[in-house]
Order: C-alpha cells, then sequence, then structure tokens
C-alpha cells in the first residue's frame, strides 16, 4: 500500500485496511499516529538521494510486518517514486521480479508509479549485486522465527 502523506493520517482508513506499520520516506519524515509501528526514512525526491542504503532495513521491516497479516503503508510526499522505490525492492526480493517487472507489478496497482532515473539505477544495481543475498537473509529469518514459534 503506497499512497500520499495524506492517505498516512486517514486514522479510519488504516484501520479499516489493518495498517499496523507506516513506512514514511520523505524530507520530514516522522512517526504522526499513536498506536503505529513506524520506520521513518528522511530522503528527498532527486536522482542523487542514496535510497539504496536503507533497502535493507525497509525489505525487513515491510517483511516483518506482512509475516503477522498486519499491512504495512509505504508512503512518500505523492506516492509516485520513493515509496515506489522501496515497494520495487521488496517486491524483488519476495518473488524471481527483476526490477522492471517488479515495477510493473506496481504500475498495475498505481499507474503513476514513477521512480526518477538515479532511484532506477539504485534498483538496478540492487537486481545485480545484491538481491538475492537479501533473499536468502529473509529466508533464514523466516526458518528462525517460525523455529521459535
Amino acid at each position: 500500500f503506497f499512497p500520499s502523506i495524506t492517505d498516512a493520517r486517514d486514522v479510519e482508513q488504516l484501520s479499516k485496511n489493518n495498517i499496523t506499520h507506516i513506512l514514511s520516506i520523505h524530507d520530514s519524515a516522522r512517526p504522526m499516529l499513536e498506536g503505529m509501528k513506524y520506520l521513518c526514512i528522511p530522503a528527498a525526491d532527486s536522482p542523487s538521494q542514496n535510497l539504496a542504503r536503507h533497502f535493507r532495513e525497509s525489505i525487513k521491516f515491510i517483511h516483518e510486518c506482512r509475516l503477522t497479516g498486519e499491512g504495512c503503508l509505504v508512503h512518500c510526499l505523492a506516492g509516485v517514486s520513493r515509496s515506489v522505490t522501496l515497494v520495487v525492492a521488496y517486491i524483488m526480493t519476495i518473488t524471481d521480479f527483476g526490477w522492471e517487472d517488479a515495477l510493473s507489478v506496481v504500475r498495475a496497482a498505481r499507474s503513476c508509479a514513477n521512480p526518477n532515473m538515479g532511484f532506477q539505477r539504485q534498483l538496478q544495481e540492487f537486481e545485480k549485486h545484491d538481491v538475492d543475498q537479501v533473499n536468502e537473509l529473509q529466508k533464514r529469518a523466516v526458518k528462525h522465527s517460525s523455529k521459535s514459534d
């Protein structure tokens, strides 16, 4: 779920969609609502912004939420570039999709999805060098958590 900042404040919609976790990524990202678990990443929508350094923590945050059956809202200001980039990186780790196929999946749900060129390059690099390693770490974490249940 990757709407705009306005949706991230709509308590009724968040509750209706079982949203318990909010990943907020924009220049002034900070927790806004009581009772939500937040991951706040201050980041500009600029091709020179290094979002890749936040991929692992974002992926872990989203995945841990999904494993508990709860909902995670991922938002930036407009829901077009930053949040989409993080969701695409996540999809790449739970599927066999490359970044372009993962972006197509996101665009099927949100046609305005359009990471800036710098973020697209970072997704390409993630696909080439890191996605398999992150995927393997997630699998190990799932096995470990199911053993401790």
